[in-house]
This record gives C-alpha cells, structure tokens and sequence, in this order.
C-alpha cells in the first residue's frame, strides 16, 4: 500500500508548497498533493501554483497575520526556485505597479 509520504515524494512539490494549496483550495492534503503533481507537470499550472500562493500571501496579509505572509514569501520564493516557469510571470508581477505588493 501506498502512503500519503509516498505520493509527497513523488509529486515533486514541498510540504510547504502542498500545504499552500491545501489552504487556497479548502482541500484534503491528499488531493492537494495529486492536483500539485499534476499542476507542477506544465509551465501553465507551475503558474498557477504560483498564484495560489500568492493569493494565500495576500490573503495572510489581509488577516493582518504577517508572520503567516513572510513564511508563504519564503514559500513561493523557493517554488519559483525549483520551478523556472513560474520565475517569469512571478518576476514581472513583482514590478507591475497595477498589482497589490506581495
């Protein structure tokens, strides 16, 4: 039998990175961790990773929880890390004075 440690390993994403998707979509973490394998698989769902954890930085942020949002910074920067096709439109959200700041 497979374990939920086992589809972690295999999903190429972080506890951090699946715990971030847990709380943007309100999902059990083992869903969370087959939509993360899935998304993290194209460059377009990188992104949309990306922007879950964005909107989870955002959202911590509105809660006035800023130890949450520094911790989901560290998160999406190291995900941008391991992800280059997220790097590009993470970069430019970043400068584009239309966009709230993270």
């Amino acid at each position: 039998m497979i374990s939920i440690e086992d589809c972690k390993g295999l999903c190429g994403l972080s506890d951090a990175e699946i715990a971030a998707i847990v709380e943007h979509e309100h999902l059990p973490e083992i869903v969370a961790v087959e939509m993360g394998a899935y998304l993290s698989q194209s460059d377009a769902g990188q992104e949309r990773i990306r922007a879950m954890i964005e909107d989870d930085i955002r959202a911590a942020q509105a809660a006035a929880d800023p130890t949450r949002a520094l911790a989901l910074k560290v998160v999406l920067h190291n995900f941008v890390c391991a992800h280059p096709a997220a790097e590009h439109r993470h970069g430019a959200g970043v400068h584009d004075p239309e966009r709230r700041r993270l």
